[in-house]
């Protein structure tokens, strides 16, 4: 609710708005040439909701700036942003908030491939059941509004309106940061299989994410799993790519049994940068998780693209790595 708040001041009181379009509802007429974009990651608990206003704007939301059509809608929970936007340029939103923008033209390529079919799956599937189709937090992907540079909009332009597709239909880009020696399977994350998505050996990265020490303390774990007064951690099993599948935590009178992915959630993600843990210490406040990469695991690492396209690898090369068998596409 305090959120909810922020975004009503935001919105009464800090947006600037600019007119830069002759008619909001151009972009709307296009089919999957625009994207509709919850800001934030508070999704409504229901369907009760209702549009209040529409402007033509940019709109500073934190640190972030949005432009296009946006819309304010009202549900039970509070108030709502949607940033209706031209796809493309949403592309390049994505591309410039999930790596880094300087990076090697043709790992900026295979991201900005990935935004787009990310973003075109996610348009057939909840455009005509939801008021919208992707947030702009990590709950999809991340997408921050404007930003970029001379080469992310240049990776964007060269790889204008090509998608992965898989029996011509667009796939599930699944990508996340960074792997060690290989990637995921879907079905330990995602609990199924896709005929594109296996398990790969990757390349070694200067990731700063090769290796990771945290510290949780025990008030935080028993806060997430419920339990009181947590003595002991264990994991129970491991996943075929050597992953922590399930952790088992006790207090000398019960224990619970959590999934790795699970946990990860609960601690909101950075907490535990990935399931790929390979030592534990327990101390007298807390548990220390050594590990190495960044996030769920399956799909193309990024880091990993970075270190191929260092190598000489083109951006098809990369995608073809990531997910065999797939075609790419004009959308």
């Amino acid at each position: 609710m305090i959120f909810l708040k922020m975004i009503l001041r935001i919105i009464f009181l800090f947006i600037t708005i600019i007119t830069f379009i002759s008619n909001v509802y151009s972009i709307e007429n296009t089919g999957n040439s625009y994207i509709r974009v919850l800001i934030g990651d508070i999704r409504p608990s229901n369907k009760e909701i209702d549009k209040v206003k529409k402007v033509s704007a940019r709109v500073l939301v934190g640190a972030s700036t949005y432009q296009g059509a946006i819309e304010l809608w009202k549900g039970t929970d509070g108030y709502f942003l949607i940033n209706v936007v031209d796809l493309e340029d949403y592309v390049k939103g994505v591309v410039a908030s999930e790596v880094g923008i300087h990076w090697p033209l043709e790992a900026l390529k295979a991201q900005a491939v990935l935004a787009r079919t990310y973003a075109v799956a996610h348009i057939v599937r909840n455009r005509e059941r939801n008021f919208y189709d992707v947030t702009s937090s990590v709950f999809h992907q991340v997408y921050k509004g404007e930003g970029g540079t001379e080469d992310v909009d240049r990776a964007v332009k060269e790889t204008k309106g090509e998608i992965l597709t898989y029996n011509e239909e667009p796939i599930m880009a699944f990508y996340h940061a960074c792997s060690v020696e290989r990637t995921e399977e879907p079905k330990e994350i995602f609990g199924r299989e896709y005929p594109y998505l296996k398990s790969v050996e990757v390349p070694f990265t200067p990731s700063p994410y090769n290796f990771w020490e945290r510290k949780v303390p025990f008030e935080l774990l028993e806060k997430v799993l419920s339990m009181d007064k947590i003595t002991n951690v264990e994991i129970a099993s491991y996943t075929d790519t050597g992953r922590i599948r399930e952790f088992k935590f006790s207090n000398g009178k019960k224990a619970k049994v959590i999934k790795a992915n699970e946990l990860r959630r609960l601690l909101k993600w950075t907490v535990l940068p990935s399931t790929m843990v390979t030592n534990i210490k327990v101390e007298e406040d807390g548990i220390i998780f050594e590990g190495r990469g960044y996030g769920h695991g399956v799909g193309m690492c990024q880091w990993c693209a970075f270190q191929m396209a260092q190598e000489g690898k083109n951006y098809k090369e990369i995608l073809q790595h990531f997910y065999p068998g797939t075609t790419l596409s004009k959308k």
